[in-house]
């Protein structure tokens, strides 16, 4: 347990966080779920925009590797692109 005042508040805002982060991540991966299950293109194409900007907050923020937000932006995209042709 943390003895300095500072230390606890510091536990507290990493717990708060920790939160935070979860349920943002989480999120994002129903939201994937929901684009992969989507046969139509159009309504694909709406979701897949609204994931690229919720990957895109995740990565500015530090939540996810940048990269990794570029290659997931990428894989969804070639798979809307499949469901278009």
């Amino acid at each position: 347990m943390p003895t300095h005042q500072s230390a606890e508040k510091r536990v507290r805002q990493n717990e708060k966080r920790r939160k935070q982060n979860q349920s943002r991540k989480s999120r994002t991966r129903t939201k994937i779920k929901n684009l992969k299950s989507t046969e139509d293109p159009d309504a694909a194409r709406e979701l897949l925009n609204d994931v690229k900007g919720d990957l895109d907050r995740l990565a500015a923020k530090g939540i996810i590797h940048k990269n990794r937000a570029a290659r997931k932006k990428s894989q969804l995209e070639t798979y809307v692109d499949n469901l278009e042709a």
